[in-house]
């Protein structure tokens, strides 16, 4: 039986920031945390509490692992709803 993801405590608020902004958001739970479609273009994102101290937000060994090894789009570490939003400027 698969177990449930564990969320940050920040990404709802992230979610729902990026969708009033005009994102498309889906949860994808692994590699990383979510997928955005936003102005014709895919963003994958990995959340982070900011709020955590560094050492807790680290990646853990399978998203290192992903992410040494992506060669798709655009692939960002957020921390919090500025940053988030930051990322759909960067896309297009």
């Amino acid at each position: 039986m698969r177990r449930a993801a564990r969320r940050d405590d920040n990404e709802t608020e992230i979610v729902q920031a990026l969708r009033k902004a005009g994102a498309y958001v889906a949860f994808i739970d692994s590699p990383c945390d979510l997928i955005v479609g936003y102005q014709n273009r895919t963003i994958l994102l990995e959340c982070k509490d900011g709020s955590k101290p560094p050492s807790a937000r680290k990646l853990t060994d399978n998203e290192q692992k992903f992410h040494d090894a992506w060669t798709g789009g655009p692939l960002y570490i957020v921390t919090g709803v500025n940053e988030a939003l930051a990322t759909l400027t960067d896309a297009i």
